[in-house]
């Protein structure tokens, strides 16, 4: 007997918002699966927080229609408030009650529950958030790190549908949210809760997400797993945005892309690209080797020591540059002439130099 075909928690289907003449979301559509977590990553002004406030039901698409476990929420002559359609949602301010106590805060959406469901619920979450012992404390006496953790806390305790995260950290200092990402990330697989968060923060979508959504200018230009959306992107500006790497111009002949550091293999999504066809070669600093050469035709142009590592700044014969990663301990240093070896065991992604870049 055959499986019923899993309902995605929530789906999004043609989405459009516009502002006046500004489209804010165009043509958008995804599903998110019982248990995903899902980060829609793009620059300022991509439509991010857009895409969470239609699925909150705190804006009405123009056109599309957005679905919640099966049942339409939004689409032509339907909109279900957002208080009827039990989604949590985590603001960027954490909007925490600050004349309420941490379980005072948590156990705001519980008021529907008796008196012993909603203790048993409160202990539950706040041993799952990490925040025993701070019952009695006031958001004002609680670091940046814990107000989040009540803020979360708060919003999966009436057991939501799915979680909206709306830039989660971006209050905290770098070592903060690297710590909470990570225990953020555990509290919602603990409870299996389906999950879109929005950050400009790649960094953070990569480390926290099943699958990343990139947006820009309102657009989903690529809906991937992390590993395929920095190693096959499906834009120059999904590649840019993915993570650091640089364009090198070259032409299609014979298989493989004629560059001024030599023939290297390449991949395109679309098949073989057209013989002599211009092309721009995506690379990452990881995928040259830097060869030290006195009759090498390239030169250290500059380099940028990061503790853990060192980037190359090289410099080609044409003028371009490329970035490359060596260990923190290299000795090499601008103005030594060196040769640059591609990788020659994976495949290059090849974009056409019709294709804009950001």
């Amino acid at each position: 007997m055959s499986q019923a075909p899993v309902v995605p928690v929530v789906r999004c289907s043609s989405v459009t918002k516009r502002y006046g003449a500004v489209a804010a979301v165009e043509g958008l559509s995804f599903a998110l699966q019982p248990g995903e977590i899902l980060s829609i990553l793009g620059p300022s002004g991509s439509g991010k927080t857009t895409v969470l406030r239609l699925i909150a039901g705190f804006e009405s698409p123009d056109r599309g229609e957005i679905r919640i476990q099966g049942r339409v929420v939004s689409g032509p002559a339907v909109h279900v408030p957002p208080n009827r359609r039990n989604v949590g949602m985590v603001f960027q301010e954490y909007a925490l009650f600050p004349h309420l106590t941490v379980a005072q805060n948590v156990s705001f959406g519980l008021r529907r529950m008796s008196r012993q469901e909603r203790g048993r619920r409160l202990a539950e979450v706040l041993a799952l958030a990490g925040l025993g012992g701070l019952e009695n404390r006031y958001p004002h006496e609680l670091s940046g790190g814990q107000q989040q953790r009540v803020a979360l806390a708060r919003t999966i305790a009436p057991r939501p549908i799915t979680v909206l995260l709306d830039e989660p950290f971006s209050n905290l200092d770098a070592g903060m949210r690297r710590r909470l990402r990570q225990e953020v990330a555990d509290i919602l697989r603990a409870h299996t809760i389906a999950t879109v968060f929005v950050t400009h923060d790649r960094e953070e979508a990569f480390a926290m997400a099943d699958r990343i959504g990139v947006m820009n200018d309102g657009h989903l230009e690529q809906l991937d797993t992390p590993d395929r959306i920095y190693h096959a992107p499906a834009t120059p500006f999904v590649a840019q945005l993915a993570g650091m790497c640089d364009f090198l111009p070259g032409e299609v002949r014979d298989g493989v892309v004629v560059t001024e550091i030599g023939n290297v293999p390449y991949a395109s999504d679309d098949g073989p690209l057209p013989e002599a066809s211009p092309v721009d070669l995506l690379v990452h600093p990881d995928d040259l080797r830097v060869l030290p050469q006195p009759e090498g035709t390239a030169v250290i142009h500059a380099r940028e020591f990061r503790g853990g590592e060192t980037i190359l700044v090289v410099r080609l014969p044409s003028g371009a540059t490329v970035r490359c990663r060596q260990r923190a301990s290299t000795t090499l240093t601008p103005g030594t002439t060196v040769t640059l070896v591609p990788d020659q065991d994976r495949a290059f992604v090849a974009f056409p130099q019709t294709e804009r870049r950001p």
